[in-house]
Order: structure tokens, then sequence, then C-alpha cells
């Protein structure tokens, strides 16, 4: 197939390129390398797949000179002309949206980024799509998005109509806007639930690398709600693995679906969850990350931040059923390759 990979710098999005152009698909990857975080770890994702920091300029596609099939191109979704030109131009079988503006506590602080990466870009997305007779549109949306749910382990046919973040309203936003599409212009959609990831090329802002760079400096690292929240924290790798199952396997229209709000009956739409499906208790987490290390962490206990939940648990059921897949890489294997990556990697000067 030939797919667009938007947010191909990112972390989610490196990987997915590299395992989509192992099996031998085209991939075109777009992203704006903003600096949320450090630029240098982007450049790094990308210099691994074979694109040249020095090649880049914006709205100019480089190929990689370690895939023949691949193409990245520094381009923001925000950017309408630009992006209905690629589209256009490229003809694109599918595509895999994950450029957006992470983070949930950042959602408080500039909440007009959201708006504009999570709302206007998808919304370009979304009609770059319906006009360029995509296949099928992949998007990912967030675990947030069930809010203080307390029914666990939380399912795709539970309601989140109260997200309590800026961050999980843009992604609850974007699941209420593909559907739209898929009603109105029969636009195959599918919506992804991403479960805490983590893994090497992680981003710097998320607790594992947070909690791995503070520890082998001898800082004290910052636990939240004194480390009794949970999280269903999924390595990336499986979360790529769900993402191609999912790619090839378009949604279609459920006629006996009976209320279930992640299916539709007249439209190609989907959501599922992509989870370990079995939480860890954050201080768990961080004796994993003491175990790799050798090294005990110095712990500033703190309550729960705004925006947080005391508990995430994916309910894989659907996606198992339908396409026969469970992540299942455990706390202690994943965070051992993180951990081997970090310190391969770190004094580099990449992560700092």
């Amino acid at each position: 197939m030939k797919i667009l990979i938007t947010g191909a710098a990112g972390f989610i999005g490196f990987h997915l390129v590299r395992a989509l152009l192992e099996r031998g698909d085209e991939v075109v990857g777009i992203d704006n390398i903003n600096d949320y975080y450090d630029v240098n770890l982007k450049y790094s994702r990308l210099e691994v797949t074979g694109i040249q920091k020095e090649s880049i300029a914006e709205n100019t596609p480089v190929k990689s000179i370690k895939y023949r099939n691949y193409t990245f191109i520094k381009q923001d979704i925000t950017d309408l002309t630009n992006l209905d030109l690629l589209f256009n131009s490229r003809k694109f079988d599918t595509v895999v949206n994950l450029a957006a503006q992470a983070g949930v506590r950042y959602s408080l602080e500039n909440p007009h980024a959201y708006i504009q990466a999570n709302i206007v870009g998808f919304t370009n997305i979304l009609e770059c799509c319906r006009h360029n007779k995509i296949k099928h549109l992949v998007y990912a949306s967030s675990s947030s998005v069930y809010g203080n749910n307390t029914k666990m382990p939380l399912s795709t046919s539970d309601s989140v109509d109260h997200p309590i973040s800026l961050y999980a309203a843009t992604k609850k936003s974007n699941e209420l806007m593909a559907h739209t599409y898929s009603h109105l212009f029969g636009l195959p959609t599918t919506g992804l639930r991403f479960f805490t990831v983590y893994g090497p090329y992680g981003r710097p802002d998320m607790a594992l690398f947070l909690f791995t760079r503070a520890i082998l400096a001898g800082k004290p690292i910052q636990v939240f709600n004194r480390g009794e929240m949970k999280r269903d924290f999924t390595y990336v790798d499986d979360i790529v693995k769900g993402i191609i199952k999912v790619v090839d396997h378009q949604p279609v229209p459920n006629p006996d679906n009976t209320g279930d709000p992640s299916v539709s009956k007249t439209a190609p739409y989907k959501i599922y969850n992509i989870g370990n499906s079995s939480p860890v208790r954050l201080m768990d987490f961080i004796e994993a990350i003491e175990s790799k290390l050798g090294i005990q962490a110095k712990k500033e206990l703190l309550p729960m931040q705004p925006g947080d939940v005391p508990m995430t648990w994916a309910d894989t059921s659907d996606l198992e059923r339908d396409l026969g897949y469970r992540p299942n890489t455990s706390i202690q294997e994943g965070v051992g390759k993180f951990v081997k990556w970090y310190l391969n990697n770190y004094e580099l000067g990449i992560t700092n």
C-alpha cells in the first residue's frame, strides 16, 4: 500500500514508519518537528529511517538513504493548502494520523495549541481524505477520553462524555468528527485509544524518561498520588503491531449494533482500545526502573495532578475478537529495553 503517516518524527510514528517499511509498504511521512520537546530526539529518529537532517526543508520531499520506499516531508497538518497539494499529488491508499499536540498537563498551560493541532489539523486530514477517496483513515485517540470512569476495565462500549482535560476533549472530538465523515461521506475511519505507551525513543516528558534521567542524575523523582495510581503501560512495539493490524482491516457498518458507541449501524466506523490489559501500580513501575538501573530512586511523594486519573485498564476484547491480537510485553521486558536504549544514547546529547 501507499500510506501517509502524520507525526512521522514522533515516538509512535517513528516506530510505525520503520515497521511498515520493513514489510514493504510505500510510506510518506510528514511532521512539523515542533519544539514541544527536544527536536534533536526527533531528528535522531528520522536519521534512523535514513532521513538526513541537513536535507530537510519546509514542504520539500526528502528521500531516505536507507529505504527506497520512504519519503519524508517537513509539513504541518494545520497548513491546508500544502496538505491538499500533498494528497492530490501522492494518491494515498491509507492515512494514519498520529500528528497531535500531546500531553495532558501541558493542555492546562497552552490550550490553543491543542485546538490548532488536534481540531483544526484533524479537520484538514478529514477533508483531504474525503476529497481524495482515501480507503481507510486510522487515527490516534487516547485512553484519556475515559475521564473519571470507574467501571473497570475501560471498554469502548462505555460512555466517554465527561473528559477531564482539554487534551482528552480534543481526542473525543476527533472520534465524533470521524464518525460524521464516515456517516456523511462513507470514509472508513478507525480510532485507536492508546494506553500509556512507553519504550525506546520515547518522549522526554513521559514518566519513564523523566524517572530514568533523574535517577541516573541522583535527583528526586516526582511521584504523583504518592505512587498509588495504576496505569495500563503498553510497550511501543505492541502498539505498532496493533496499528498495522487495524490498517489492514477496514471497518464496515454493523446493522445489528444495539447501542455500542464504538461501532455504527450505518457508517464504516470503529474505535479500539490498544493496551496491555494489565494495570501496574506506579510504585511498582518505578521499582522496575530501579531494578534495571541498579539504583534506588529518591522519591518526592506528591498529590494527584489536575487532569490525571487514578487508574487505567484497557478492555481489548473487541481487538482480540476482530483482529486476533492482544499486546503482551511485560513491564520488566519493556522497561529493560528502554533502559538499555537510554544508557546507549543519552550521553550522545540527543535526549538531553
